[in-house]
């Protein structure tokens, strides 16, 4: 079995360089555990959730209209959300599928986390697998600058959409293909 590094650098030095709403950015000079010195700009950003949302018939939510800065165009992703201060995983999974999408999660279960990409940010990501029922709906409730289009679609769709590229959003692509590698066959035997 493979076993995490628990060695960590060395922070020699850190100044911040940029602070906004979601992340900050650092400018840092770290000693490595194998003894070099490095400098490398860190942003620190606050942990979040994707929720595989599942209907009884295998049914998923996604998120099929929502603007995405980086792409600089709407995206076909899971829904997700950041943790909020004083937040667990479970919590925020519950708060952001409601707000997103409406439907109100009946059961939680973290499956894994992951790193949105340890090269340059402390982002983690728990994806959870929420079980919903479509006719259980609530008002949403959308942060002031966004807008976000959901759908019904069934787990073979969403399949397709990741294998074709239609869905490019990693925690998406990560989430599924975790979910189908180590949990679906599980849950229908």
């Amino acid at each position: 079995m493979l076993k995490r590094p628990q060695t960590t650098g060395n922070i020699l030095s850190s100044k911040e360089v940029y602070r906004g709403p979601i992340f900050k950015v650092l400018q840092q000079t770290i000693q490595t555990p194998d003894g070099l010195t490095v400098k490398r700009d860190f942003v620190e950003h606050g942990a979040a959730v994707v929720m595989l949302a599942m209907t009884a018939d295998r049914q998923q939510v996604l998120v099929n209209q929502e603007y995405r800065v980086g792409i600089n165009g709407e995206a076909i992703a899971l829904p997700a959300g950041l943790i909020n201060d004083g937040e667990t995983p479970l919590v925020a999974a519950k708060r952001e599928l409601a707000e997103e999408t409406g439907y109100v999660a009946t059961e939680l279960r973290p499956f894994t986390v992951m790193m949105a990409s340890e090269g340059f940010t402390n982002e983690r990501i728990t994806a959870v697998l929420a079980t919903i029922d479509p006719q259980q709906r609530t008002d949403r409730h959308f942060d002031h600058d966004e807008f976000v289009a959901t759908s019904l679609v069934p787990m073979d769709d969403l399949i397709e959409a990741v294998r074709d590229g239609e869905v490019t959003s990693s925690q998406t692509i990560a989430a599924v293909s975790y979910y189908l590698a180590f949990i679906a066959h599980r849950d229908t035997n």
